[in-house]
């Protein structure tokens, strides 16, 4: 039996935050979390072609704020902010608070794992060679300075028959280190065989753990 634990998961409270920061009691959890996903929904749908990896949320008392990860800010921004107003407006339709929306642009798109399936999974689409788009891919991620990278894609890869995974392999990658900084990715491809499912794992290096030692905290707060 195989022990799969989500990278991310793994590492809440550690070394990662969560992508959702609010809190509410049982009455309004439910719908607070079904806006959550019909705003994830609508940003994912209106950006396809922005290349949009992470979409926080974070609510306070009267308003929320939307924070959108991507490589390509100025399709979001679109002329004169153009772009980036009106998906302001339809994300207010969806919720009573006041939208505040934040771009972040991702520097090097290379080292996210889920631009990297994204993009592999693209080309699987286009009837590029899985293990072609695989190769490409591993190269171009640890040229960009990754420490590790590993890809999986799972299928009818090459139109078989029989569905089967491939793997392409450089580097470490560390799940079971808390400290590692791992990102990771899964994307499925829609091909004319069926889907094809991509997974991406990055590794890119150590990070210190945000959470303090519980001497280290009381000194810290003069105790």
């Amino acid at each position: 039996m195989g022990h799969k634990v989500h990278p991310y998961g793994f590492r809440l409270g550690v070394t990662r935050t969560w992508t959702a920061r609010w809190y509410e009691d049982k009455k309004q959890y439910t719908d607070q979390l079904r806006e959550d996903i019909t705003i994830r929904t609508l940003v994912v749908r209106r950006l396809a072609n922005a290349s949009v990896s992470q979409v926080e949320i974070e609510r306070g008392i009267n308003y929320v704020t939307v924070t959108v990860h991507t490589a390509k800010p100025g399709i979001v921004i679109g002329k004169g902010g153009a772009n980036v107003e009106a998906l302001r407006q339809q994300i207010g339709r969806l919720t009573r608070r006041r939208v505040k929306l934040e771009i972040k642009e991702i520097r090097q798109p290379e080292l996210d794992a889920y631009l990297v399936a994204s993009n592999i999974a693209q080309q699987l689409g286009r009837r590029i060679a899985f293990k072609k788009a695989m190769k490409q891919a591993v190269q171009r991620t640890m040229k960009a300075g990754a420490k590790g990278v590993k890809i999986a894609v799972s299928g009818r890869l090459g139109g078989s028959d029989m569905a089967r995974r491939e793997w392409e392999k450089e580097g470490r990658i560390p799940l079971g280190t808390l400290r590692a900084d791992i990102s990771y990715g899964q994307v499925h491809a829609h091909t004319t065989y069926g889907r094809i499912g991509v997974k991406v794992w990055v590794y890119r290096g150590d990070v210190a753990p945000e959470r303090q030692a519980p001497r280290e905290a009381a000194v810290a707060a003069g105790a």
